[in-house]
Order: C-alpha cells, then structure tokens, then sequence
C-alpha cells in the first residue's frame, strides 16, 4: 500500500497572509507606541506632580491667610477651586504630550511608516486621538481628586474646607478632568496640524496662556465679551475658577465651547493628512 501525502502549501499561503487593517488593530498599535516612549511617562508623572503639588501649595497658603483676607476676598473665596488650581499648570503638561504625540513621529520619520501600513491615513489620526484620551482622562481624573482630597485636608485645618457632596464639588473634580483631557486633545491636533514640535507647543501655549493677557489689553466693551470664550477661560469655569472672568459662562456651556474648538482642530487636522504628504 502506498501512502498519501497531502500537501500543506494552502496551510503555509494561508499563515502567510498579511492581516487586515482594522481600527482595532491601529489602537492596539498606537497604544504599544504611546506607552513605550519614555516622555509619556515623565510627562505624565509632571503633570500630576504640578496639579496636586500646586493645589495643595494654594490650600495651604489661602488657608494661612485667609483672616488677612478683605471682606471681597473671603466673599468670592472658594475652597473647591483653590485645591483645583493646579489644573491651570497640570494643562501645560497634558498639551505638550499631545503636541509630542504627533510631531514626534514627523520629526523622527516613522509617521512615513504608519501611514504606508495604514495607506487610508485617518485611522492613525483616530487611534492617536482614542489613545490619548483614553490614557489622559483617568489619570487627570485621579489627580484631581487628589488635589481636592488633598487641598479640602489643608483647608480644613482652617475651618474652611468643604466635602465632595458640596455643591459644585463633584462637578468641579469631574470638569478639571475633562478640561485637561479635551486641551491635550488640542495639543495633538496642533501637532498634527503643524508638524513640528516647537511650533506645536507655542500655538499651544499662546492659546492658552498668551492671548488671555494681550485681551486684557483690548477696551473693555471688547475684551469683557472676547475673554469668556477663550480656551484658558473655558475651562476654568469648569473646575470654578471663574475669578477675573468677566460674563463667564455656565460650565457646561464652557465645556460645550472647548470641544468645539477641538473639533474644529480635528477636522482641520484630517484635512491636512489627507491632503498632505508626510
């Protein structure tokens, strides 16, 4: 008797086949990029460090002061936001890691790389983006409960802290994380949009902390309407610093104008990918 040997080539042809691009596939790809840089890391670790470092340095030294403090002064006062006022220096932080994010992989070249894997382009896009919140907001989440736990503790001392159950308290933690998330959202849309890290973060810092000074500078019939729709100012009225914010809006409606900008940002920055070479 003879034996039949079946052949094992369509086995081999079928192992050997490239797997198909997916959305899925793309995150998972993006995910192994965004945690193997060491930058993320430190940059996060910064960022928390400024948000809970600096509201506590506020509550501690607001605390201290507070019977030098002028009947205005204790009046507009508010505990909650002066554990949370690290989040204006945790944002610097959060942007430039999205900034990086994306420039980064145009100063290095290896964008040319993904997008000959990925030849439909927006999918990178999507999954920097995804990447990016998803990892961005749980950990502004965590930091800003702790800097109000943690400023609420040094207030306390004082008699003048609050509980979370206070009103606004929860909103305030919950907006500090959202406002961080959506402005590094920001930072990597800039990066996208311009392609180098050096003109990323200053569109960056001169949106959010250049041009609310110079309209300062404008009439006041100009500059009270102007500055309650800048970036810096929306998302402040979202963790309840609203102090020097003339006509500010409600939070949600702040938080409402902010996505705007960055959906705006996103759109422009698909735009560009699209249509641009690497």
């Amino acid at each position: 008797m003879s034996t039949v040997l079946v052949p094992a080539a369509p086995a081999v042809a079928a192992q050997s086949r490239p797997l198909k691009v997916t959305q899925g596939r793309v995150l998972r790809s993006e995910f192994t990029k965004f945690r193997s840089l060491r930058s993320t890391l430190w940059t996060l670790l910064i960022a928390v460090v400024l948000m809970v470092g600096i509201g506590a340095l506020f509550a501690a030294v607001s605390g201290s002061q507070y019977h030098t403090f002028s009947a205005a002064s204790r009046a507009s006062f508010s505990p909650i936001s002066t554990s949370l006022n690290g989040t204006s220096f945790a944002v610097i932080a959060f942007g430039v890691l999205g900034v990086l994010l994306m420039s980064g992989e145009y100063s290095t070249g290896m964008i040319r790389s993904s997008l000959t894997v990925v030849p439909r382009r927006l999918p990178v896009l999507w999954g920097k983006l995804a990447v990016f919140a998803g990892v961005i907001f749980p950990v502004s989440l965590i930091a800003s409960f702790a800097s109000f736990f943690l400023g609420q503790a040094l207030l306390n001392s004082h008699h003048l802290g609050v509980s979370l159950t206070a009103p606004g308290a929860l909103r305030s933690v919950v907006g500090a994380a959202l406002y961080l998330t959506v402005a590094g959202l920001i930072g990597v849309t800039l990066g996208a949009l311009l392609r180098n890290t050096a003109a990323g973060i200053s569109a960056f810092v001169g949106a959010f902390f250049v041009i609310p000074p110079l309209a300062d500078l404008l009439p006041s019939s100009i500059s009270d309407h102007l500055a309650q729709y800048l970036p810096s100012n929306l998302g402040q009225v979202m963790y309840g610093a609203t102090q020097g914010v003339h006509h500010a809006l409600s939070p949600w409606t702040g938080f409402a104008f902010l996505c705007g900008y960055a959906v705006v940002l996103i759109a422009a920055a698909a735009w560009r990918l699209r249509r641009a070479d690497a």
